[in-house]
């Protein structure tokens, strides 16, 4: 199952492993957020944040790590997987 790239892309985003000065652009009506266990960074549309599966998300997002995210994206406790899985079917409604 594939997804489309225009909807969501990988961001040019710093890892949380890395520290850096620069603060990665994010056009106006997207979100950065931090997937998986290497906290990839991903650019998603804002209209994703009222979808009942992505709220699943930002659930338990906010139950492991309450409302501080100190990457200046959210970042979301599951697989780039199940990451990539949940959002292409967004893409597909």
């Amino acid at each position: 199952m594939g997804f489309r790239l225009n909807a969501i892309r990988r961001a040019s985003l710093p890892t949380a492993n890395q520290t850096t000065s620069k603060s990665a652009e994010v056009r106006k009506g997207h979100v950065a957020v931090y997937v998986g266990e290497k906290q990839k960074g991903f650019v998603i549309p804002i209209s994703y944040l009222n979808k009942l599966s992505f709220q699943d998300l930002l659930s338990q997002a906010e139950e492991e790590f309450g409302y501080d995210h100190p990457m200046g994206g959210l970042t979301i406790p599951c697989t780039e997987d199940a990451f990539q899985h949940i959002t292409s079917s967004l893409n597909e409604l």
